[in-house]
This record gives C-alpha cells, sequence and structure tokens, in this order.
C-alpha cells in the first residue's frame, strides 16, 4: 500500500518588519517637521505679522527694493519692513515704475502690504488752497504735499503757452488757483496741478459769470483781482460785494483804487496794521495810491464765494470807505469825501487812544 503524500503548504508571508514600518513613519515625521519649521521661518511671518498702524508709503520714482524697504520703515518699523522686502524679493517684485504714495492699512500683513505697493490703487490727498498772498508762498507749500521742487511749479506757473490757455498773462498765475479742495495724488506733476487748478477755473468762469463781469465791463482775471483785494480788506462775507463794489465805482470815476492792501502786498509786510504816508512811495505797480486802475494780478487767492458777491453786487455811489471805530471788522461807507473824513477821524482817534502804531 502506497504511502500518501500530500504537497506542503506554502509559508504564509512574512508581516512587515516593525522597524522597516517605523522607519518610514519616522521620515514623513521628520520632512513634516521641516515643512513646519520652513513654514514658521519664511511664510507664517508674511501673513501673521500685521501692521502696527495706518500708513502712507511714498515710493519715488525709479525706486528698488531697498527703497521700498526704507519707506516702510520709516511708518511701520524695520521687522515690519524687512518681511515687506522679503516678500518683494520672492515675488521678484519691480517698483521701478509704482511713483506713488500707497496706503496700508492697520493690521494688513507684509504679504498684502506688498502686493499692494505692487499692484494697489495711488491714495488721493487732499491739496487745500486758502488765502495764498504770493506765487512764491504757494509753491512752498504745494510741493511741501507733492513730489517735486517749489521752483518746478513756479516755472510751470510763469509758462506763457499755459497760462494763455486761460486767457491769463505772466505773472496772473494766482488767479487759477481758487479757494478750495482739490484731490491729487502725490506723485502728480507741476503740469498735472496746473491742469487740475485750471479746470476748476474753467468751470467757475463760465458762461453765466463771465457774461456777468462783462456787464460791469471787466475780465474774469479783473474781477478777481477785484476780490483778492475785497477779501484783503473784509472777513464779512456780507460785507464784501459792498466792498467790491466801491472799487468798481473808483475804477468807473477815474479815480486811484488807494487800497492798503495792494501797499502792504507791494511792500511784502502783511503785518503792516496802519498805513501811512511813508509806505505810499513804495515804487511798485501794485502801489494804488501812485497808479490809476487795477494792478497787473491778483494780490492773492481767492474763493467763489467772493466772486459771486462781486457779481452779484448792489449798485451804489460809495466811493469811501474807512473801518469801524468799534473794531467790529466792518466798515463805514461814504459819497463824499466830507463824510469820509468823519468816519476817518473817528477810526484814527480810537488807534490813537489804543497806542496802535
Amino acid at each position: 500500500m502506497e504511502e500518501n503524500q500530500q504537497s506542503p503548504k506554502p509559508a504564509p508571508a512574512a508581516p512587515p518588519s516593525r522597524r522597516k514600518g517605523m522607519s518610514g513613519f519616522m521620515i514623513a515625521s521628520i520632512i513634516v517637521g521641516i515643512l513646519i519649521i520652513f513654514s514658521l521661518i519664511y511664510f507664517i511671518p508674511f501673513v501673521a505679522m500685521g501692521a502696527e498702524k495706518e500708513a502712507v508709503i511714498k515710493i519715488p520714482a525709479g525706486a528698488t527694493v531697498k527703497t521700498v524697504e526704507d519707506s516702510v520703515a520709516k511708518y511701520l518699523g524695520a521687522d515690519y519692513s524687512e518681511k515687506v522686502a522679503k516678500a518683494a524679493k520672492l515675488t521678484k517684485a519691480d517698483f521701478s515704475r509704482r511713483h506713488g504714495a500707497y496706503p496700508i492699512e492697520e493690521g494688513m500683513s507684509p504679504a498684502k502690504a506688498c502686493h499692494r505697493l505692487m499692484k494697489g490703487a495711488q491714495h488721493p490727498l487732499m491739496l487745500t488752497i486758502n488765502g495764498f498772498r504770493s506765487a512764491d508762498l504757494l509753491a512752498q507749500r504745494v510741493a511741501r504735499r507733492l513730489d517735486f521742487t517749489a521752483d518746478s511749479l513756479l516755472n510751470a506757473m510763469s509758462d506763457p503757452a499755459t497760462l494763455s490757455e486761460y486767457g491769463l498773462q505772466p505773472g496772473q498765475a494766482l488767479a487759477l488757483f481758487l479757494d478750495d479742495s482739490y484731490e491729487v495724488y502725490w506723485s502728480a506733476s507741476p503740469a498735472d496741478i496746473i491742469k487740475k487748478v485750471g479746470d476748476n477755473y474753467k468751470r467757475v468762469w463760465n458762461e453765466e459769470r463771465t457774461a456777468k463781469a462783462e456787464k460791469l465791463g471787466l475780465t474774469p482775471v479783473q474781477v478777481m483781482t477785484i476780490c483778492s483785494i475785497v477779501d484783503e480788506e473784509t472777513n464779512k462775507a456780507d460785507e464784501k460785494g459792498k466792498v467790491g463794489r466801491l472799487y468798481i465805482n473808483r475804477l468807473n470815476v477815474g479815480m486811484p483804487l488807494q487800497a492798503d492792501p495792494t501797499i502792504r502786498f507791494a511792500l511784502g509786510d502783511f503785518t503792516i496794521k496802519r498805513v501811512k504816508g511813508e509806505h505810499l512811495n513804495v515804487d511798485s505797480p501794485f502801489n494804488t495810491y501812485r497808479n490809476r486802475g487795477l494792478p497787473p494780478a491778483p494780490i492773492r487767492t481767492t474763493s467763489v464765494a467772493t466772486i459771486d458777491s462781486v457779481l452779484d453786487s448792489e449798485p451804489s455811489e460809495y466811493l469811501y470807505m474807512c473801518a469801524k471805530e468799534d473794531f467790529s471788522g466792518y466798515h463805514n461807507f461814504a459819497e463824499s469825501y466830507a463824510e469820509h473824513l468823519d468816519n476817518a477821524r473817528r477810526y484814527q482817534k480810537e488807534l490813537d487812544r489804543l497806542g496802535i502804531e
């Protein structure tokens, strides 16, 4: 009898070794750990850190990453600016054509700040013109707010071709800058500013106002020259039209304007409270005691409100005025010189009593 022989069963596969499994787990853990550390070092600071306050970052023309880093550091500190610079380098940012001022909100991350500086919209600023008494002073104040020099603006204000577009002559550019607030960009050029204020000038001097000026026998710049004197004479809005009409009356009868503010302008001394005989000899086309007619240009910037007060002023026969002796800021008006002398004596008596020179 043959012996019954069976084929042996194959041995079960050996389970993976514990050591091999542990090695794979450890490698994966190390990789994850490295990624976490890398993120903590390089990425999280770009998104977790926030600007400590709101700031407007100014980027000059042709700026580099270093230029931007220095500008950010000035307002938001070196640590924050360093992160912005790193983000800029990682993204290969080019700031050379980003001339302008850009807002960074409080809490904004360096990564978002970098994006804003690379691609965001500029932050406009409000440029306020209010009672500037000379083109030099106006240019200095405007240049402090924007990225150009006062001389460059003065040169633009002196360009005959530019001025002729608005019906103005050299020396009359102050007329363009009506007292108002203008929204502009820090990167604006002098030509941009001239166009901004010039567009407003054209809107103000529309057909209706120009027709009113012509009815008075005046051009727009002549009206504004009168208004500039009026603004120096009185702060009282309800009196400006009456003062303006008085000067128009003097022009119409061929009488010198004899406006004290023009003497202060000619002398360049606006601290003079009491214009005296010694002041009246100044050799200047703005001396309206020696020269008949209007001075060649406004003596300060003026407002639409004053323009309308003069254009809409009630006709009168007044030729003289004198500050009221109560120092209220208002004036006594007179048609005759004799009446004016009475008003002037009362005022001068009060000046003497108070010791005002």
